[in-house]
């Protein structure tokens, strides 16, 4: 599984940070804002996994699952 969470490190992306370490999930951090404007994200945090982007609400429901 390939989790990529896309941060400026403001309260929401901390907060995905936080769960992502809770349930020991590993991922990659990209806080490249220019990476994220080339992807056509307009807002973070964004949690992307195996190629499905979920923005703050769906990613705290998928970390929830697990």
């Amino acid at each position: 599984m390939n989790v990529v969470l896309y941060s400026t490190h403001c309260p929401k992306c901390n907060v995905l940070s936080s769960k992502l370490s809770q349930k020991s999930i590993n991922y990659d951090e990209i806080n490249d804002v220019e990476v994220m404007t080339q992807k056509g994200f307009t807002t973070v945090p964004m949690l992307e996994v195996d190629g499905v982007v979920y923005d703050f609400k769906e990613a705290v429901e998928w970390i929830g699952e697990r």
